[in-house]
């Protein structure tokens, strides 16, 4: 490989910057202008989303306030906002004073375009109606656990265009607001927490459904999350090994699997101590000769 003669290079460098001269400081200019325009959108946003989020930390204190899920989600929107509002008014000023764009010129563009960007742009308009009638109706607020075909999870932010719900493993759906047509929300009014016990043929049912509205009494008592109950339903189903006896309780939203969890150790351990035997499968061997 041969030596590059540095020298050589310089000096055609320079000789192009000299003779390009005027059109090197323009380019200089605009690359200057544009990286200037997107550091004051950013920092634009940046403190806009400060002063958002303590506007409607403030408005909690407020004698009549919102709903703290609801001011979650116009405290979300607002910044989705303010990020799309800024892009654009950014891309077009860079558009008109960088590189000569007007508006009046880009309206004319758009306008010989418009069906062409009309098509493209048909889903980013659907997924911002989706959007606000979302917001309008009051389908779910920021922090509600909901599913959506099948992804269920906590509502993490609601923008124009999307939503992000993440799940109890960590991960992080986003979906857009025109594919949401069904929503499940599960932290809206009171919710059953049913727990159904099986025990063996042999027990004794009126001892077993004493035992169990033993536990459903303490279990009222210590249970803050509880509304109403815990009931004893009674049996509602013969198994192949035992007697199922349902347990039926209703919560504050949210709580029912806390619950449903609480009423199984409880049921349990008065089990154990009364001795009453919960059935589980047997392998049972017949000797020929027996």
């Amino acid at each position: 490989m041969r030596n590059i003669d540095w020298t050589k290079v310089k000096a055609l460098v320079t000789s192009f910057v000299k003779n390009h001269q005027d059109q090197v400081l323009e380019v200089i200019g605009k690359a200057a202008q544009t990286i200037l325009i997107v550091i004051l959108s950013l920092i634009v946003i940046k403190f806009g989303t400060i002063a958002i989020k303590k506007f409607f930390d403030k408005q909690r204190e407020f004698k009549y306030k919102l709903d703290a899920k609801r001011t979650d989600t116009l405290a979300t929107l607002c910044i989705s906002i303010l990020r799309y509002s800024v892009y654009f008014i950014a891309l077009i000023t860079i558009l008109d004073n960088v590189f000569g764009i007007t508006p009046t010129t880009i309206i004319t563009a758009a306008g010989v375009g418009g069906l062409a960007i009309g098509f493209g742009a048909q889903n980013l308009v659907k997924d911002v109606i989706t959007g606000f009638f979302i917001l309008l109706e009051d389908q779910f607020s920021v922090g509600d656990m909901i599913t959506i075909d099948g992804m269920m999870g906590t509502v993490e932010e609601m923008g124009l265009r999307i939503t992000k719900i993440r799940n109890y493993t960590g991960d992080l759906y986003i979906i857009p607001n025109s594919e949401i047509k069904k929503v499940t929300n599960h932290t809206r009014g009171d919710k059953a927490a049913i727990v159904d016990v099986s025990v063996a043929y042999e027990e004794n049912m009126d001892l077993v459904i004493n035992v169990l509205n033993k536990v459903c009494e303490t279990a009222a008592k210590e249970l803050t999350s509880i509304v109403e109950g815990p009931t004893v339903l009674g049996v509602v189903n013969l198994g192949d090994s035992g007697v199922v006896i349902r347990v039926f309780a209703k919560t504050i939203a949210g709580a029912h699997w806390e619950v449903e969890r609480q009423l199984r150790k409880r049921i349990k351990d008065a089990f154990d101590r009364e001795g009453i035997e919960i059935p589980y499968n047997r392998l049972v061997v017949i000797n020929k000769k027996d």
